[in-house]
């Protein structure tokens, strides 16, 4: 019996060691310094702080409180997603990440393991640049390493190690869907009006309207029929007689009843001519000559 006290003894400090929550709090090693109180904050609210609790091993990347708005403005389930990049599953401090071969590598982040990671999204760049400059980015194809190692802010060999970084690292189209994580679909681009590369002529020419009338055409042509030619401007009739005929052939001055067949002559033929007609005005202008010429005579 005198045994089983230190057994027990034994066996909680051994249950101790192995319990990970044990190992540190998160939210009270950062609530040490008051320029990660934002990022500290967001931790809590997307309840990330208590997974990080639970692990044995992990490097914090922080930001201050100047550069987390960049987090702060995105939607929760966003910032979840972006906060998970700056989970590092495993210990990196100064020293191990200025020993890595060839300077750079691939690193697994929280983001990663939550399944929600397309891609290469849930990886970070980690390069030593030839200047001694340690830089981070996400690994997705054409991403920018434009976060820079600030300085460590502590570490708990080999548990956790919390690196002040100079900017957020978000991952291009991490801002799509919060299942999936997929990037956002485009707003639908406005259908494009139909070419008419290729279309036939004679469709073309079918869809054109038909040519109003010409500015240049004659309007009083337009309602006379086309088989009635008008009479001549200047001429008489065919069969009237010219100016000199009657005047030359007629009685003599001693024939008075010369004049009356001659007003027959030139009333009839002023009835005939059409009305209004040159030819009719001529017959007439004719008629009335050839009775002055008579009368004067007389």
């Amino acid at each position: 019996m005198a045994s089983r006290p230190p057994a027990i003894a034994l066996l909680l400090v051994l249950a101790g060691f192995a319990s990970p929550a044990a190992a540190f709090n998160i939210t009270r090693l950062l609530g040490e310094f008051s320029d990660f109180s934002t990022f500290n904050s967001l931790l809590s609210q997307t309840k990330l702080a208590e997974e990080i609790n639970r692990r044995q091993t992990i490097t914090v990347l922080a930001v201050d409180n100047g550069a987390a708005g960049g987090i702060s403005s995105l939607p929760s389930d966003v910032q979840r997603k972006v906060l998970s990049m700056h989970l590092v599953l495993d210990y990196y401090d100064t020293a191990k990440l200025g020993a890595i071969k060839n300077h750079t590598t691939l690193l697994t982040t929280m983001f990663q393991s939550s399944g929600k990671a397309t891609d290469r999204m849930g990886f970070l760049n980690f390069t030593k640049r030839s200047d001694g400059v340690m830089v981070f980015g996400s690994a997705q194809p054409g991403a920018p390493k434009n976060s820079q190692m600030v300085k460590s802010v502590a570490s708990r060999p080999y548990n956790i190690s919390v690196l002040q970084v100079s900017a957020p690292i978000v991952p291009p189209g991490v801002g799509g869907s919060a299942d999936s994580g997929a990037p956002p679909p485009h707003n639908k681009a406005t259908a494009p009006a139909p070419s008419t590369k290729g279309k036939k002529k004679g469709a073309k020419d079918a869809e054109a309207p038909a040519p109003g009338p010409s500015s240049d055409d004659d309007d009083t042509g337009a309602d006379a029929p086309a088989d009635a030619p008008g009479p001549a401007a200047d001429g008489p009739p065919a069969d009237g007689p010219t100016a000199d005929g009657p005047a030359a052939d007629g009685p003599t001055a001693d024939g008075p009843a010369a004049d009356e067949p001659l007003r027959h002559w030139s009333s009839d033929h002023a009835a005939d001519a059409p009305e209004g007609s040159a030819a009719g005005r001529v017959a007439v202008g004719a008629g009335l000559g050839i009775v002055a010429l008579l009368m004067t005579i007389i």
